[in-house]
């Protein structure tokens, strides 16, 4: 059974090799992949610049449930790393899992086909070699060094590090970083050109890193063609080991005279100098089939030799890893799982999490770092940490409410997490989240300097829906009756921490207006603060039920304190 996708070079098909000719020589040779190529990353494109943008209603959950045909996340939950990794530091199932085996399966028949057909990471190398890559020769490399098996290396310490709780693959699979990479550079512009750029936030040292990491991985082309696919994507590396099951393979006939067309266009390194397959290379692109001139290369199942004249068998190819690479990237890898948690910046505040978040360590466990939380964010709410608070928090979301409160009718950032670091919740499971708790800072309030009779928060939580601060009379003087006196004190604002969540509106009204606008304030006087008991981090359960307890808890206290107040029953009137 022959699977071959590529064009043929015959007379046949002359006059359509001539018309792909003209998108390039990969276009005439195997023109189904690049098609394949090109529909995978406008989706990706689609999902990521049209489906996350959160504009266009105020009702966001719903606008984003209209618009998300196809889970914004699949192309996270279809590398098999990310999955892996995740489940291994989280110690527990993770549902882009059954994605992952789905691809791994796909994979068998179609040897590396996420590297040569899927990726998008992968594409745009592509196109960086076509455009750019390809004009540059001084550069490139003509042998192949130490990095040869760097990426299997990469993917043991990945795993290792996963088995001890730090998530790794963020950091070096392909799918966060060109996803990261996308948000950083192109969001921002997206936002400043359709919306305004005043409401562009500020980049941190963690933009820049990220940022450099994807223009890294395009600059590793003038070295080779797909250099970083090549020797470094420890996602190819799992597909690689994948391929000793492999149910089809590159075969080569007796009819191959030699002539090198085939190494040249590999991309991947997978044609030896005794033209044959490289099989741990090999993507199934099919490239090299459509460019032989004597229609040597078909693309068959694995043990199928009917009708084949095979030039000689494929040999059974094995990873060649040295003893002391892997132990290296073992060894460096259990440092890092033990010693990063350790190094966390201490005397800092907690950060606060997107509604919906699971507890902190597992969170970190969870989180892959890839922003499509930041992408699918209304107003940017959601922006990275930098190194302010150690490398283990680098990339992960946290609420900045001087910049922007959590929307009442967005829960966007849970439905497209792609490991449940952030919980899909429904919006009114959302609305009862609680993330933070507000703090008014009585030093610098200006109702409580004596300053000015200001509001905002209160108004602000009013229209959100949340009316968790009130307007009271606070400082009153009391009698000789212990009777308040009328007209004393001065009305202030009071937060009931029953009722607030944390969203940060009431932060973002008056860092806006005094902070920004007025400069009557250095800082905002009423902050979000996060820890134990002014949050609800649970990794399963209902919000609302728990909004609930804490209400039959605070009633029955306040009954118990009613029954515990001395009786002055037997007293007369006038002595009550």
């Amino acid at each position: 059974m022959r699977l071959n996708l590529f064009l043929p070079k015959n007379d046949t098909h002359k006059a359509l090799r001539k018309v792909l000719a003209v998108l390039g020589p990969t276009w005439s040779a195997s023109p189904a992949r690049r098609i394949i190529q090109v529909v995978c990353l406008a989706g990706f494109l689609v999902l990521l610049f049209h489906v996350c943008w959160p504009y266009g209603s105020r009702d966001y959950a719903a606008a984003m449930k209209a618009k998300e045909l196809i889970e914004v996340e699949i192309f996270l939950a279809l590398d098999p790393l990310l999955s892996v990794s995740t489940a291994l530091a989280a110690r527990g199932w993770v549902w882009s899992l059954s994605w992952a085996a789905v691809i791994v399966l796909i994979c068998l028949v179609i040897p590396r086909g996420f590297c040569g057909y899927v990726c998008p990471l992968g594409t745009l190398l592509d196109i960086f070699d076509w455009a750019v890559g390809h004009r540059i020769k001084f550069m490139r490399l003509k042998t192949e060094g130490w990095w040869a098996n760097l990426r299997y290396y990469i993917l043991a310490a990945t795993l290792v590090a996963a088995v001890f709780g730090l998530l790794l693959s963020g950091f070096v699979a392909a799918i966060p970083v060109v996803t990261r990479g996308m948000v950083f550079i192109l969001g921002p512009v997206q936002l400043g050109l359709l919306k305004d750029w005043y409401l562009v936030p500020p980049m941190n040292a963690g933009h820049f890193v990220s940022i450099a990491l994807f223009v890294l991985v395009l600059l590793l082309g003038f070295l080779q063609p797909r250099f970083w696919c090549r020797y470094i994507c420890p996602t190819g590396a799992m597909f690689s080991i994948a391929n000793f099951l492999r149910l089809s393979e590159r075969k080569v006939e007796a009819t191959c005279i030699e002539c090198g067309r085939c190494t040249d266009v590999c991309s991947f390194s997978a044609i030896g100098p005794d033209y044959e397959t490289r099989t741990f290379n090999c993507t199934f692109c099919q490239t090299c089939g459509g460019i032989c001139p004597k229609q040597s290369i078909n693309f068959t199942a694995r043990w199928d030799k009917s009708n084949l004249k095979l030039r000689q068998e494929n040999a059974c190819e094995s990873v060649s890893c040295s003893r002391r690479g892997f132990l290296t990237g073992v060894a460096g890898a259990t440092a890092a799982g033990i010693a990063v948690p350790v190094l966390v910046a201490e005397g800092t505040t907690l950060p606060v999490r997107p509604p919906g978040s699971v507890p902190e360590d597992k969170f970190l466990q969870l989180c892959i770092r890839c922003g499509e939380c930041f992408k699918a964010c209304p107003n940017n709410v959601l922006q990275p940490i930098g190194f302010d608070r150690g490398f283990d928090a680098l990339w992960t979301p946290q609420v900045v409410a001087d910049w922007a409160g959590c929307e009442v009718t967005c829960n966007n950032c849970g439905q497209v997490c792609p490991t449940g670091a952030i919980r899909a919740l429904p919006p009114d499971e959302k609305r009862a989240a609680r993330i933070a708790l507000a703090f008014v800072n009585e030093q610098t309030c200006l109702p409580y300097a004596g300053r000015e009779d200001c509001r905002m928060c209160v108004d602000e939580c009013a229209s959100a829906g949340y009316n968790a601060i009130e307007f009271v009379r606070v400082a009153g003087e009391i009698d000789a009756d212990g009777a308040p006196v009328e007209g004393s004190g001065y009305l202030a604002p009071v937060v009931l921490a029953d009722k607030c969540v944390g969203c940060g509106l009431c932060q973002m009204r008056c860092h806006s207006v005094n902070v920004k606008s007025k400069k009557l304030l250095k800082h905002s006087a009423i902050r979000m603060e996060a820890g134990p008991g002014k949050e609800d981090r649970i990794t399963k359960g209902s919000y609302l039920a728990l909004q609930k307890e804490r209400a039959k808890k605070k009633a029955e206290s306040n009954r118990t304190q009613q029954q515990d107040k001395p009786s002055n029953d037997y007293l007369p009137d006038f002595l009550k």
